[in-house]
């Protein structure tokens, strides 16, 4: 039995640098130095060629060595509670599922498959959730029109944002088992809380019948705290109200015979307009614990909402830059949420993040596909992790947002362009690695550098002793006086060698191209998911002497030191099983213009914009033309066999 995957061919075109203007669904205006792949740039935010200047380095300098004292034998103090290596996941708006998963349970998406097996042989396993602002008004049906397995309703959207309705199809939920089965992919979903009159269960019942295990929980609300300003409520909406409906919810659920796991849902969702505390006092999480798989928040450390719908505060990336690079800008997001992940252990649930990103609103373009969002997406996860969340889901939105971990090319040029990979995926494979698949893993922050902002390090620890430490250097210097080197210290001795993997890139402004251990995944439109280059793990010699390992980090730079060769091994085990491509849709379909502002399918002022799903129906008829790799598990078709079908959401 053999599998079609949809495949993403694609041509080498050199690079012409060039000063250029920016026109789109929503594009704003560039700050600083842009390059283009001809003389004007006409494309999306995903591919925007804007470079920012990086700050410059802080004066006075940190100091540029520093010891690093790590306690062994259980007593190491402080340490977070044990961290699974899936820690670091994604959120995928719904609408944009069948460009970013696949068309259907027999076209996966090639590079999807390549990403998360990516993780998977560091982590374990991957968390994604499906699901935004578009889960809210989406409607399982037994077939679309033009048979899709998802199409939007554009004539009925009823948000500010211009979100329109989604009917799909069971290929959605059907194609994400297939994903599992390949992959270790488990996924959280959301039930509608459009209609609390007459609840749509459908999702749960059909999401539990084909996922299992894989599922793992369903959203009840999407920042119900955002509904009243929205529209979905009435103004005097609040914590209880909410509490209300999620009772109505449960109830529901109960009389739901096709729903047999009646503890899997996830509240309370909050953008930030509500407290965690607010919705702790209506005794939510303890009269409703029993139903109850993980208490969560989604957050946003700003928003460039103004840039899109003219609402809150003006901000650019060239003036938000700076803030994003240093250790600080992880603790003011945790700080947020006081005393929250304890409070989960006290009622004996998991707090998890289910949506974030650099910001809300799509980003901000140079800022949130640069290398310093990479340095940053990886100090914030790892301080979640120190205190004591349990997940993280960066937000993946359409071709209109600047800060996609990656990117589907648009539906009429996934013939000859593959995949754009951003910052914050090299972030989450950094992670993965850091946390590996031991899922015992315990972090601590060190206050490395006696605290200074821009040098920040962690330790991670298994079974009470330390195995890895992973050390940011923030600062853009390009003369070398800002590199600096940790001096590592365990209690008894050190190794006789350990051994680094480095992130590394010119300056924190740089866009693509960033090499993770020597590999990378290349620049705009020309990944299927796999790293490419040569494998650079540095060895460095230990003197045990004096009991220290010298390890140095380029400013700027991330590097990961492995204190044993167990913990390289467990991080990453052997090759990444990847898939091949060998079928592809059509090579020439019609381009549909559909206008940017319906396209905007954001979370209200703490979502993103979403320009990359539009419904392009009557599309043409394609062939499958090759033989895929035989993989188990599968529902598969004849290799050599000619598919049929109007392809909506394509690629």
């Amino acid at each position: 039995m053999h599998l079609l995957l949809v495949h993403s061919l694609f041509f080498s075109f050199g690079l012409a640098r060039a000063a250029v203007t920016a026109y789109g669904p929503h594009v704003q205006s560039p700050f600083g130095t842009t390059t283009a792949a001809s003389a004007s740039y006409t494309g999306a935010a995903s591919y925007d060629q804007t470079v920012l200047t990086p700050p410059a380095p802080p004066n006075p300098p940190p100091p540029t060595q520093f010891n690093v004292e790590l306690q062994t034998g259980g007593d190491a103090s402080g340490l977070s509670i044990q961290q699974e290596g899936s820690f670091f996941g994604f959120s995928i708006e719904f609408s944009v599922t069948t460009q970013v998963l696949g068309l259907n349970s027999s076209f996966l998406q090639v590079p999807f498959l390549n990403l998360m097996a990516n993780l998977r042989q560091r982590g374990g396993s991957v968390k994604v959730r499906v699901g935004g602002n578009t889960q809210e008004t989406a409607t399982l049906v037994a077939s679309t029109p033009d048979g899709a397995a998802l199409e939007k309703d554009y004539g009925s959207s009823s948000n500010p944002t211009g979100t329109p309705p989604l009917v799909f199809t069971s290929e959605i939920i059907k194609m994400m088992a297939e994903i599992s089965a390949l992959t270790e992919v488990y996924w959280y979903m959301g039930i509608p809380f459009n209609d609390t009159q007459h609840w749509r269960l459908q999702i749960a019942e059909v999401g539990e019948a084909m996922l299992g295990n894989y599922l793992i929980g369903l959203q009840a609300g999407n920042e119900p705290d955002l509904y009243s300003r929205h529209g979905h409520r009435p103004d005097s909406y609040d914590p209880r109200d909410y509490k209300d409906e999620f009772e109505s919810l449960i109830d529901a659920i109960t009389a739901d015979s096709n729903i047999p796991n009646k503890n899997l849902l996830i509240g309370p969702n909050l953008a930030g307009v509500w407290s965690p505390t607010d919705i702790w006092e209506t005794g939510f999480a303890t009269d409703f614990n029993q139903n109850l798989a993980a208490l969560s928040v989604e957050r946003y450390p700003t928003d460039n909402c103004y840039a899109l719908f003219g609402i809150g505060t003006p901000r650019s990336g060239q003036d938000m830059f700076p803030s994003f690079l240093t250790h600080q800008a992880g603790k003011n997001i945790v700080n947020e949420f006081p005393g929250a992940p304890a409070y989960a252990q006290s009622v004996g649930k998991p707090f998890i993040v289910t949506e974030t990103n650099t910001a809300s609103c799509g980003g901000f373009p140079g800022l949130s596909d640069s290398f310093g969002a990479a340095l940053w997406g990886i100090d914030y996860a790892l301080q979640l992790a120190y205190s004591n969340f349990s997940t993280v889901l960066f937000h993946v939105g359409g071709q209109s947002v600047y800060y996609n971990p990656f990117t589907p090319p648009v539906t009429n040029q996934s013939t000859f362009h593959q995949w754009t990979i951003g910052p914050i995926y090299y972030s989450a494979l950094v992670v993965a690695e850091a946390l590996g698949s031991s899922n015992v893993a315990q972090v601590l922050d060190l206050q490395a550098n006696g605290g200074n902002d821009y040098t920040p390090g962690y330790a991670i620890y298994e079974n009470g002793q330390p195995v890895r430490v992973a050390l940011t250097n923030f600062i853009s210097d390009p003369s070398g006086n800002s590199d600096y080197t940790a001096n590592i210290s365990i209690g008894g001795t050190v190794p006789a060698q350990v051994q680094v993997k480095y992130l590394l890139a010119d300056s924190v402004a740089q866009t693509y191209n960033f090499t993770w251990a020597g590999q990378s995944f290349g620049g705009p439109f020309t990944s299927d998911g796999r790293l490419n280059g040569t494998l650079d793990i540095q060895t460095i010699p230990c003197d045990q002497t004096n009991n220290v390992c010298q390890v140095q980090v380029p400013a700027p730079g991330f590097a990961l030191v492995f204190l044993t060769d167990n913990a390289l091994s467990e991080s990453d085990q052997s090759s990444t099983m990847t898939f091949p491509t060998t079928a592809y849709t059509n090579l020439h379909g019609p381009t549909f213009t559909i206008d940017p502002s319906v396209l905007a399918t954001s979370n209200g002022e703490k979502g993103l914009t979403d320009a990359l799903a539009g419904t392009s129906q009557g599309r043409q008829m394609s062939s499958a033309l090759g033989i895929a790799q035989v993989l188990p598990s599968l529902v598969a078709v004849v290799a050599g066999a000619v598919i049929v079908g109007r392809l909506a959401l394509m690629r």
